[in-house]
């Protein structure tokens, strides 16, 4: 068998694109973590849009080191709500909250260190937050483990990673478990099978925590998309992204208006990106069927563009960038982000 690694396109985290975290079997729910009520009051100003004072009403109990407030603060600059889309400053909020053990703003920051550049310093934080289950970090984290990049490589392992992150219903691991097939030896990915099953089962339960403003507003960060190739292909450009809603435990979402079909742009010079596929045939697929289920993107004109080993699925034309990160925010498509074409 030929050397092999994964080639991953991965979608950068924006506050338009995000992956789901898929649910765990149902636990009996924790207790509530008692939260600072100026935070908690931080999130009710977020829920109903006014997202200046949110900030203000987090800044403080974030800079005298409320991991919670922390947590919301990188989610705010993440987003660009409030306050100026900033990823560095959203990282070094997701750092200072999970050095303090919010486990939550762990899985944020590998993912954010990994699109920021640093793929060494991430792959710690991703691989405790594919410990606990997140499908995202699981997706980056095998495609690490399957090419041998700054991690040894361990085929039956990443193949349970891949496994569990596309049980968890991230479409782009299930596309590269698929990939995965055809290098990895059936003796290993039955043993790959073996510890993803072991995994679903020691993995912890989410913790509850009383005031974070990550299920508001807009999608949080994404999803990726990988395609192995018989000969050395350099990985991943970007990072995944999380999903169709900022994952964070705490406040209840608030209700969303049926999304519109946009209607394309005539000499827009933006378009969405929405996958990367191993082929046109497939990247057709695809948009056939996230055409049927968001209709925000149904009115769009699909490109079918290849770039080495992948064809790029993109739509448009849009007017602008804002514009674009509207549709994708709008479509809940699980890998969503803008170019300009």
């Amino acid at each position: 068998m030929h050397p092999a690694r994964l080639a991953a396109t991965l979608i950068a985290l924006s506050a338009a694109a995000a992956v789901a975290q898929a649910p765990r079997a149902p636990t009996a729910p924790p207790e509530p973590v008692p939260a600072d009520p100026v935070v908690k009051r931080g999130v009710d100003l977020w829920q109903d849009g006014n997202y200046p004072g949110a900030i203000a009403a987090w800044r403080g109990p974030a800079e005298r080191g409320d991991a919670d407030a922390q947590f919301n603060m990188a989610q705010a600059y993440k987003l660009g709500r409030g306050v100026p889309a900033d990823q560095r400053i959203a990282e070094s909020w997701y750092r200072k909250a999970a050095e303090q053990g919010h486990e939550q703003a762990g899985g944020y920051l590998g993912l954010i260190m990994f699109q920021n550049g640093d793929r060494v310093g991430a792959l710690p934080w991703l691989s405790k937050a594919s410990d606990r289950g997140d499908p995202r970090a699981q997706y980056l984290y095998g495609t690490a483990l399957f090419n041998g990049e700054n991690v040894a490589k361990d085929w039956p392992r990443a193949y349970a990673m891949m496994t569990a992150s596309a049980a968890a219903g991230l479409p782009q691991a299930t596309a590269t478990l698929q990939q995965m097939n055809q290098f990895i030896p059936a003796a290993e990915r039955a043993r790959g099978l073996k510890l993803a099953a072991g995994m679903r089962k020691s993995a912890p339960p989410a913790t509850t925590r009383v005031a974070t403003a990550s299920r508001t507003g807009r999608p949080a960060p994404a999803a990726p998309r990988p395609t192995p190739k018989p000969v050395p292909v350099r990985t991943a450009d970007r990072a995944p992204a999380p999903a169709a809603k900022p994952t964070a435990p705490k406040p209840v979402a608030p209700k969303v208006a049926a999304a519109k079909p946009a209607a394309p742009a005539a000499g827009g010079r933006w378009r969405v990106q929405v996958g990367a596929y191993g082929n046109e045939a497939a990247a057709r697929t695809a948009w056939t069927a996230l055409r049927a289920r968001s209709p925000a993107l149904a009115n769009l004109v699909p490109t079918y563009q290849k770039a080495g080993a992948v064809v790029r699925l993109q739509l448009g034309p849009i007017a602008d960038r804002a514009a674009a990160n509207r549709i994708c925010t709008a479509s809940r498509a699980p890998a969503c982000f803008p170019v300009a074409s």
